[in-house]
């Protein structure tokens, strides 16, 4: 039975999130599916960073790092978080980014579990995981194996000499999703510690860290946290290990009292060990923001519209464009917040789109994604972009040399 562009108001109609839209800027005429790479900016930040820069920074000055809590954002900003990914309060800091966070883990992880020297991903994670995991590896001069297997081969490669099983909890192509727990007791089975990347996951879904015992996390805040570009990363560490793990770059945010100035590195004994030096303030206000606005909405009605969004993209591809190769898994429950297609020509489909007014992004070598943000993106959206994708692969209107002249960025 074919849908309608009825059927899809009717969606909208009943949609409880469809109010969120309002808390977000999008620019007219425009369909922004790209959520998965850059959230789209809470109106509210122009607000909070005014304030920022023309009171705290202008007028209070260095006196905005007590009176203005400037010192202590990182850990209130990361209690938020945690409400948002299933952690307790003491357990989420936001520092650095994904990559300096993943290297902190890692090498706290190979210290803690000493005599084993394996670390257990999966082959095609993104692929500065995998640059870090390489680069540790070699700074350990041969003492530490990385073992990267298909998912498929996962339960085989995790044995008794691993250390740390490190992996993406939605793949940033295919969006397929891992199932969680029992990667996780596979792990723990093994004597493993377990360390997710929840960047395509986090404030897309309900997550549920401590109920699943994880030992680690990371995860960035510019994408369905909506922190803008560039946005302060976060990372995880369950209590019970926050005393025993060791992250090697000790700067003095980490220091158990930092304000001491003491010569010798004494490491906090919580969360707060895992700073390592100045925060960004300006990046911590905005992503407070994005934080706050996702906290407004109820996670379960935001994972149950991703759901209905991807399968409805799913669904209007294969009524009007048969001959597309979905890159993504169809059951809704294995599929993260964005949906991949395949194409030959995936990144000049991709500039096509752009010049009819859908963003969405391209990854190499073939896969065009369509990034859906359930506080923003509406169900008519996903008609009119499937609308003008069948218009651009019908027409060959993809097939122009401009567009397949590639930007620094794609």
């Amino acid at each position: 039975m074919n849908i309608s562009r009825t059927d899809v108001k009717s969606q909208d109609k009943n949609d409880p999130l469809a109010s969120m839209a309002k808390a977000f800027h999008l620019p007219e005429n425009m369909i922004y599916l790209d959520g998965n790479s850059l959230g789209a900016m809470p109106v509210a930040v122009v607000e909070r960073i005014q304030q920022l820069v023309t009171k705290e920074w202008a007028e209070d000055l260095i006196h905005s790092w007590n009176d203005n809590n400037w010192f202590r954002l990182a850990e209130s900003i990361g209690d938020k978080i945690a409400k948002l990914i299933g952690a307790e309060s003491g357990e989420v800091i936001v520092s650095d980014c994904v990559s300096v966070n993943l290297f902190k883990l890692v090498v706290a992880a190979l210290k803690k579990q000493k005599g084993r020297k394996k670390i257990v991903t999966e082959l095609g994670n993104f692929p500065t995981n995998a640059y870090v995991l390489q680069g540790i590896a070699k700074m350990f001069d041969g003492q530490v194996e990385i073992v990267a297997v298909e998912r498929s081969r996962l339960e085989q490669a995790i044995d008794d000499d691993t250390a740390v099983v490190v992996l993406v909890h939605a793949h940033y192509k295919s969006s397929e999703m891992f199932d969680m727990e029992a990667i996780t007791n596979l792990a723990h089975d093994k004597g493993a510690l377990i360390l997710w990347d929840l960047c395509h996951s986090a404030g897309a879904m309900p997550i549920e860290l401590s109920a699943l015992n994880v030992d680690m996390a990371v995860g960035c805040g510019y994408k369905y946290l909506n922190g803008g570009p560039g946005a302060p990363a976060f990372l995880y560490i369950a209590k019970k290990l926050q005393s025993s793990l060791e992250q090697p770059i000790s700067g003095w945010w980490g220091h158990d009292n930092p304000f001491t100035f003491s010569e010798d590195y004494i490491p906090a004994p919580d969360i707060r060990q895992a700073q390592s030096g100045t925060q960004s303030v300006l990046g911590l206000a905005a992503l407070e923001v994005g934080i706050d606005t996702a906290l407004v909405a109820d996670l379960k009605d935001v994972r149950d519209k991703s759901q209905k969004l991807g399968k409805l993209f799913i669904q209007l591809v294969q009524q009007n464009c048969p001959d597309i190769q979905i890159a993504s898994p169809e059951e809704d429950d294995k599929r993260g917040s964005h949906v991949s297609i395949q194409h030959e020509q995936g990144y000049a489909v991709t500039r096509a789109l752009a010049d009819r007014g859908v963003v969405v992004d391209f990854r190499a070598p073939d896969v065009i994604r369509f990034g859906f943000a359930p506080l923003y993106t509406s169900y008519e959206n996903i008609w009119d972009t499937v609308e003008h994708l069948t218009a651009i692969i019908q027409d060959g209107s993809w097939d122009k040399e401009e567009y397949k002249q590639k930007a620094t960025v794609t």
